[in-house]
């Protein structure tokens, strides 16, 4: 009767601790969500190797384009020469310069035709502009871009103005420079020797297309993270609102409930929200609720066990005080035998109540096991029998063949099933019969304790379960019973799952029905092989 199958499991603390569990939820909430974003945002500066990558591109484009003019201007004459550095110069948007041994200009494109691109002078600039050089410095100061020097025009036109036309003259090979016009677009030069008479080129090209297409693309993407940022902002915003208010509502009202200030304080039910907020407001108003309910119920158990000890104390205190003035033997011995009665009934109702308030919190720590009634109760009429505990009441016990298991705590449902005996007997007149039945109805246990007494009206019935409740046979002696015996009864039931009611006898017969009602033990508690 006693195999265990409930495990009780201690739950793992929270575990807290961190810079981001001492945040606001409204802070974790905007923080989760703009994170990543500004993560994307920082892919603004990544686009400087994306910079980086097409000047590698150009680098390469404008040695090429050096290499390939020098190699057709080497064999060409210098009225030739003049119309491939004016073609070529328009065609690729170029400057082309060329330069005899000496170093002294000897041919300009810019001079033999109109100029293919001009300088931007930044001063004249419209706001756009200056906030987009802005940017660039603010990249690259970020990403620690190696300075580049300012391209200006030097004063004299000869190839001792230009290091990179030095370098090819020196090397034989073709040299390449890169330079910051005052826009911040790069300008690059490329030297390369013409032929073997040390003629020296010299190409210059303004890359406004690359900073135009990082631009653009910084801009694009900045403006994406912007927006979305702005809508996650909002977003995020607006969840919290919608799960940081009431839950800042209801801690206010906990709050408050807690200081007990406010006595009806009214802890919002949030009844439109069917997500897990409203399912906590619904819980912690019930858990207000069912809190008042116990303190309420804790003072009136106080109020009522103060008035029910300050009866006996009264009569004891009469007695004693009586004995010290009384001569006649007689009445000493009344008042002493009144004296130990009253000892016995506080003894009784301190039993009573002390069992009675401990009661619950036991139970919520108990450990269920299978019980069977049908066992539990023979085996309690059998004690009764053999103790002469039914004063000459004859108990008859009715069950269902097999078992009749449920889970609880078996000292416990003993306790309820001798108090419901326990208050039969006492309604009972001698020689009367006592019916104890056990059903089965709907995946519940029913045991039914009936007695021949009078019964219990309709309006009554409820109020027999309430604590020292005093409705007692004529044929009892005063303070024989505590008035807790079927309140405990009541309180054990519902700790197990149970209820526990009075009605009439099922069978028509006079007297009252005492019903307990269990639900069985689930099969997979049940105990195999």
């Amino acid at each position: 009767m006693a195999d265990r199958v409930r495990v009780r499991r201690i739950p793992r603390p929270l575990e807290g601790g961190g810079v981001f569990s001492r945040l606001s939820l409204t802070a974790r909430i905007l923080a989760v969500n703009i994170l990543p974003l500004l993560l994307l945002g920082g892919g603004i500066v990544y686009l400087d190797s994306y910079r980086a990558q097409l000047l590698d591109e150009r680098y390469k484009l404008a040695r090429i384009e050096a290499q390939i003019t020098a190699e057709a201007l080497a064999g060409a004459t210098r009225a030739r020469q003049d119309a491939l550095l004016l073609q070529i110069g328009k065609e690729q948007d170029m400057r082309l310069r060329l330069f005899d041994p000496e170093g002294k200009l000897i041919a300009d494109s810019f001079e033999l035709g109109e100029p293919t691109f001009t300088l931007d002078d930044p001063t004249d600039d419209p706001f756009e502009l200056r906030f987009a050089r802005f940017l660039d410095q603010i990249v690259d100061t970020m990403v620690s871009a190696q300075p580049v020097p300012r391209y200006n025009e030097p004063e004299s036109n000869n190839a001792d103005s230009w290091p990179e036309l030095q370098r090819a003259r020196e090397l034989g090979i073709s040299q390449i420079e890169l330079r910051q016009a005052a826009d911040r677009t790069p300008v690059i030069t490329a030297a390369a020797p013409v032929g073997l008479q040390g003629t020296t080129l010299l190409t210059t090209r303004n890359a406004v297309d690359i900073t135009e297409s990082v631009r653009r693309a910084r801009s694009t993407l900045g403006t994406g993270v912007f927006v979305t940022l702005a809508a996650s902002i909002l977003l995020s915003l607006f969840l919290a609102r919608t799960i940081v208010t009431p839950l800042q509502t209801l801690s206010k009202a906990a709050q408050r409930v807690r200081l007990g200030r406010e006595r009806e304080v009214q802890v919002p039910r949030l009844p439109d929200r069917r997500d897990e907020i409203g399912m906590l407001a619904r819980a912690v108003a019930d858990m207000t609720d069912a809190l008042r309910h116990r303190i309420d119920a804790v003072e009136h158990f106080a109020a009522d066990v103060a008035h029910e000890i300050k009866n006996p104390l009264a009569s004891l205190r009469s007695a004693t005080e009586s004995l010290g003035t009384v001569e006649d033997p007689a009445l000493r011995a009344q008042l002493l035998d009144i004296a130990i009665h009253d000892v016995r009934r506080i003894d009784r109702l301190v039993t009573e109540i002390s069992d009675a308030s401990r009661i619950d919190a036991e139970m919520s720590r108990a450990t269920f096991s299978i019980v069977d009634l049908t066992v539990l109760v023979g085996n309690i009429i059998e004690r009764r029998r053999n103790r002469g505990l039914d004063q000459g009441c004859e108990i008859a016990f009715e069950h269902p063949r097999g078992s009749a298991r449920v889970l609880g705590v078996p000292e416990r449902l003993e306790r309820v099933v001798d108090n419901l005996v326990d208050n039969a007997v006492s309604f009972s007149p001698a020689g009367g019969t006592i019916r104890i039945v056990i059903a089965r109805q709907d995946g519940t246990l029913s045991l039914m304790v009936m007695d021949s007494g009078p019964g219990i009206p309709p309006e009554a019935r409820d109020k027999i379960f309430e604590r020292f409740h005093s409705d007692r046979p004529e044929k009892e002696d005063f303070g024989h019973h505590s008035g807790l015996g079927l309140a405990i009864a009541r309180t054990i039931a519902e700790a197990h799952e149970g209820t526990m009611r009075a009605t009439d006898r099922p069978d028509g017969e006079p007297g009252a029905c005492l019903v307990l009602t269990l639900p069985v033990a689930p099969a997979d508690d049940l105990p195999t092989g």
